[in-house]
């Protein structure tokens, strides 16, 4: 082979030799004394010297020439530039095999296959192994990579089925206890787990080249598991022994019983392994899971009441969750639950609301009630519950709002249920808006059933706590009873009975002094004029002006000239004036005044009308009320009292007795006012009069004198006025107005609603009313049928289109 050109070098001398070569000259090292193969280089030199080759076992090889140099001196003075190497044609490397092809050993196969059969029985049966599990991963390497993994696949499947099918065959006939017999399979699959194991990885080279060649064949720890699962369903006795063991071990544990659930955890893995789960366990489970509860829940609702039944259900739907979470597949979790539900909940829906709903509702059973509507959830019962709570709201008012005895206690009765069942709505129902509505739906059936009597008595209510006199009670706690007044409120139909009755009474708090706080008055107007409008309460917020114009009035009066010159001494006097439109309409009744207060009367007209001309005064006796001084032999006193009472104890200033009829006479009031008048005086708490013959009722024989023997701690007394209270005649005589109110806006009504449907003929009207025939037709008929119930409201409407 040819070397490269040295660096530097003389190019008139370039001898190449074999063998020893002279001494160097000075500054030139001495070359090797004895040649040396080398390998193949590229050649530099255009012209290669001659050189030796020697060519053996058929490789070529050239001696390395002996380098001859001149002194460095001439090296120095004839260096040339030194020529580039040029390419030149490749040799081929030629490589002779002279040793022929390795052959396998005979029977290599053979003999392989019964060292790692020997050691497969010996996995089974447990026994040490003759060799090492390294020399036994290596021949499955080896039988794979001389292409026989097909056979050794087969033969190792045969070996392990042969064990398998003796090892499930071994339990055939085995104890008869079930705990001791699935105690002995647990321990069969664990140990067949744990052979398999070993198997799989000294098969593991199996695995990695024909298996994954071959996308039809399972891997050896799935071809394991085929083998148990096909012996085992050959097995029936074994197989049936497993399932009924399961199946009875859960049933004892719902029965109370302490069981092994690491067992029961470790066989239901071995079928959910085995791919068995749902076709040998699931389905039998469920079944007798459904046997087991639909006797249990008909033994329970017949032996237990409801608030305990729904406990043991919520308990047994929890108990049922958490065997899922431990033991059971978690596919298993919602047909377990849904059984459960069906046989405890489901087929007794019916008999839990019959049974016990509406003592818990009675009993504001929050919490058991909450439980009954999460379980009914469960179910898609919860309209079923819905209607229970309708009825049952329906039906228990019902005998409280027709009874009349009742009456005194209807409002806060109905107060307390409508707070019973918001409280019911927000903790047990969820706020659910369904349950919502059948609430106030079946609320509104029942305030109604007496159409206008229950807006009478919360009209009355809210007298009695807006009244002075009314103890105990803070501003926070009359405005929250506000409130709640203003609830039931909303669900009466005739709210125009409600206005007329409370005009009525917020005219006797304002006249007579009596309301309790203004601010409490003028807050409960606020609150009717948010939920009604401004029309509902023009006339409330009118009277309070009157009142607060009478003041100045009053005032005004008190400065005048009349007043310092004409009036009489010792008495005082405050006027109400009061515009018709605004009060209710008062009944005149006559009476003979003292002459003091004609007097007063006539002075006080003559200053209103001077100063308001073209109005005209009536006086309303009946609002009027006084305060007497009184001398009793015991002491001094004073007397409050109604105007009527005031002209009838006056009279005692000039006489000591007086007959019915002389006192008639002399005041001329009317006599069923007359009779109550005395009745206050002379049969109440507080005496002033005595009646002669004693009795409660005043007759036209009895007689009166002054009670000389009265006596009282207070020195302000209060006598009760029997016109404060109102008769049935009264009730009876704001009723009729509110009918006549009614006709008259049923009537405008009709007269408008002809215009808005363009009909000149009223028989036209309802003949294409009731007709029908088309769905427009059917929106007007129900706006017509609405009517009387928006009753409030068409006044707005009306005087809106009018």
């Amino acid at each position: 082979m040819t070397h490269a050109k040295r660096p530097f070098s003389c190019s008139s001398t370039a001898a190449a030799a074999h063998g020893p070569s002279s001494a160097g000259v000075a500054g030139t090292p001495p070359s090797s004394s004895s040649s040396s193969l080398s390998p193949p280089m590229k050649k530099t030199k255009p012209q290669p010297p001659p050189s030796s080759s020697a060519e053996k076992n058929g490789l070529d090889a050239e001696a390395e020439p002996a380098a001859a140099a001149t002194t460095g001196v001439a090296a120095n003075l004839f260096r040339k530039k030194a020529t580039p190497p040029q390419p030149s044609a490749k040799k081929q490397l030629r490589i002779k095999i002279t040793k022929g092809q390795p052959k396998l050993p005979t029977n290599f196969e053979d003999d392989t296959w019964a060292k790692l059969k020997a050691a497969i029985s010996a996995i089974f049966l447990k026994q040490p192994l003759s060799c090492d599990t390294e020399k036994l991963y290596q021949a499955v390497g080896d039988l794979c990579l001389y292409k026989m993994g097909a056979n050794l696949y087969e033969r190792m499947q045969k070996e392990c089925e042969g064990h398998i099918s003796a090892k499930l065959s071994s339990l055939v006939g085995q104890s008869p206890d079930l705990v001791v017999f699935l105690s002995l399979v647990e321990k069969s699959w664990q140990d067949f787990c744990d052979q398999m194991l070993i198997i799989r990885s000294i098969a593991l080279l199996l695995d990695r080249t024909y298996v994954k060649h071959n996308p039809n064949t399972c891997s050896v720890w799935d071809m394991g598991l085929q083998l148990f699962r096909k012996h085992l369903s050959l097995s029936a006795e074994v197989e049936h022994k497993i399932v009924t063991g399961l199946l009875r071990l859960i049933e004892r544990e719902r029965l109370g019983d302490a069981v092994d659930r690491t067992l029961l955890s470790h066989l239901l893995k071995m079928f959910t392994a085995l791919g068995i789960y749902t076709e040998r366990f699931e389905k039998a489970f469920l079944e007798c899971t459904s046997e087991f509860y639909a006797t249990e829940g008909a033994k329970y609702m017949q032996q237990s009441d409801v608030p305990d039944y729904l406990r043991h259900v919520e308990s047994r739907l929890q108990e049922e969750h958490e065997r899922c979470i431990l033991y059971l597949e978690a596919n298993t979790r919602k047909p377990l639950i849904a059984t459960a539900e069906k046989q405890l909940l489901e087929r007794h829906t019916s008999a839990i609301l019959d049974k016990g709903f509406t003592m818990l509702m009675e009993a504001n059973r929050v919490t058991d009630l909450h439980r009954m509507y999460t379980l009914f959830q469960r179910v898609n019962a919860l309209e079923l519950l819905r209607q229970a709570l309708s009825s049952y709201i329906r039906g228990t008012g019902q005998s409280v709002i027709m009874d009349e005895e009742k009456d005194k206690d209807l409002v806060p009765y109905l107060l307390d249920f409508k707070a019973s069942l918001d409280m019911i709505w927000e903790e047990s129902f969820a706020k659910n808006e369904a349950f919502s509505n059948t609430i106030k739906d079946s609320f509104e059936h029942l305030i109604n059933l007496r159409q206008n009597r229950p807006a009478e008595l919360i009209a009355k209510f809210v007298d009695e706590k807006l009244r002075a006199g009314n103890k105990g009670t803070s501003e926070e706690e009359l405005e929250g009873t506000l409130d709640r007044v203003l609830v039931l409120f909303r669900f009466i139909q005739g709210k125009d009975v409600f206005e007329a009755f409370y005009k009525k009474d917020l005219a006797k708090r304002l006249l007579l002094g009596k309301s309790a706080s203004i601010d409490a008055e003028k807050s409960m107007i606020s609150k009717l004029k948010t939920e009604c409008g401004s029309q509902f309460t023009n006339k409330l917020e009118g009277m309070f002006k009157d009142i607060e114009l009478s003041k100045e009035i009053n005032d005004s009066f008190k400065q005048s000239s009349q007043a310092r010159t004409k009036l009489p001494t010792g008495i005082e006097m405050s006027v109400h004036v009061l515009t018709t439109g605004y009060w209710p309409t008062y009944p005149p009744m006559d009476v003979r005044l003292p002459h003091e207060l004609n007097v007063y009367q006539d002075i006080f007209k003559e200053f209103y009308l001077s100063k308001y001309s073209g109005r005209r005064l009536m006086w309303q006796n009946s609002l009027g009320h006084c305060v007497l001084k009184a001398e009793f032999p015991k002491g001094k006193k004073e007397l409050a009292v109604s105007l009527f009472q005031t002209v009838v104890l006056m009279l005692f200033n000039d006489a000591q007795k007086l007959s019915f009829q002389d006192i008639k006479d002399s005041t001329g009031i009317e006599d069923k006012e007359l009779r109550r008048t005395l009745q206050s005086l002379a049969c109440g708490k507080v005496r002033v009069l005595q009646k002669i013959p004693k009795g409660r009722d005043v007759d036209d024989e009895d007689s009166f004198v002054f009670n000389e023997e009265f006596s009282a701690p207070l020195y302000r007394i209060k006598v009760n006025a029997i016109q404060m209270k109102e008769t049935v005649e009264e009730n009876t005589s704001t009723t009729e107005r509110v009918f006549q109110d009614r006709q008259y806006q049923d009537a405008m009504f009709t007269e408008v609603t002809l215009v808005l449907f363009g009909i000149d003929n009223p028989e036209s009207w309802f003949l294409h009313a009731f007709r029908a025939p088309h769905q427009n037709d059917m929106d007007e008929l129900q706006f017509c049928r609405k009517r009387k119930e928006i009753r409030l409201s068409e006044k707005f409407t009306l005087s809106y289109f009018v």
